[in-house]
Parts: C-alpha cells; sequence; structure tokens
C-alpha cells in the first residue's frame, strides 16, 4: 500500500477485536452492532468458516467465525465472544471474535504498510500495522476481505 493511500485512510477511528493473541482493528463507519454469541442456524455445505445464519430483527445474517477464517485454531464460545455486525456493500454480515477491545483512532504517524510476506500470508485484506500506547493492532480492511472471490460463498449460502 501506498503512504498516500495509508495518510487517507489513518485519519479513521477504528473499533479493535481480539482473535487468539493478536488485536484487529476494522473501520467503526463499516459496524453496525454489537451483540453477544448465539448459536446461529447452520446451513447444510458451507464452508467451515460460514457458522450459519441469524435472523436480526427480519434480516438474514450470514455469521463468519473469524478465527476459523484466519486459521487461528479451534474457536471456542464464551462469555466474552461477540459477533459484530457490519454493513458491507448494502449487505449485513456478522462476524464473530473472541472479543472486542475498545475504539482507537490511528493517525498516519501509527500506521505503518503491513510487510511482504510473499505467498506465505495473503496481506491483500491488511491495510497496515498500527501501534498505540506499546499496543500492535493489524488494521484490516473489511470490505474487500467481506466482498471477495472466496467470501462470495456468503451470498450462495445465504441465498439457499
Amino acid at each position: 500500500m501506498e503512504q498516500s493511500e495509508l495518510n487517507t485512510a489513518a485519519s479513521n477511528e477504528y473499533l479493535t477485536f481480539v482473535l487468539g493473541r493478536e488485536e484487529y482493528g476494522i473501520d467503526i463507519l463499516k459496524v453496525q452492532e454489537i451483540r453477544g454469541y448465539e448459536a446461529p442456524t447452520t446451513i447444510a455445505n458451507a464452508p467451515a468458516f460460514i457458522k450459519g445464519v441469524i435472523n436480526l430483527r427480519g434480516v438474514i445474517v450470514p455469521i463468519i467465525d473469524m478465527r476459523i477464517k484466519f486459521n487461528l485454531g479451534e474457536p471456542s464460545y464464551d462469555q466474552f465472544t461477540v459477533v459484530i455486525i457490519l454493513n458491507i456493500a448494502d449487505r449485513v454480515v456478522g462476524m464473530v471474535v473472541d472479543g472486542v477491545s475498545d475504539v482507537i483512532q490511528l493517525s498516519a504517524d501509527n500506521l505503518r504498510p503491513a510487510p511482504d510476506f510473499s505467498s506465505t500470508l495473503d496481506t491483500r485484506y491488511i491495510v497496515g500495522l498500527g501501534t498505540i500506547d506499546q499496543r500492535m493492532i493489524i488494521v484490516v480492511d473489511i470490505e474487500k476481505l467481506m466482498t471477495s472471490h472466496d467470501m462470495a460463498l456468503v451470498e450462495e449460502a445465504a441465498a439457499a
């Protein structure tokens, strides 16, 4: 990502959440609400990262488990597990995370480009790495991730 793109992206507020031992940040403007985890209705033949769907005030919302999506080991669901409801590309999607931290503001000075890991790690969805108060936050372009080719399965599964 070019420094000019970082400067544009870096003036936003981010909701930070935890997956395993890592902390991630997403654009707060994409977040509709945060809910406690409830077991969704499963969908046959859906990929493992699609936990199922929930009915949110009449809207059928696909639920994506980000721990499974990012290959971070077997998910466990407890009182800290939450679903972040997102508005992305005129769709409502929920993502399961281990917990929500807080809302932070990152300036361009606090955001660095993601290192190039060649083919071992897909960094297309990483805006950059933010540092604030000794914390390293992986800032994710959640819209790009959720509208990517492999996530197109969400539309197929929800339509089934």
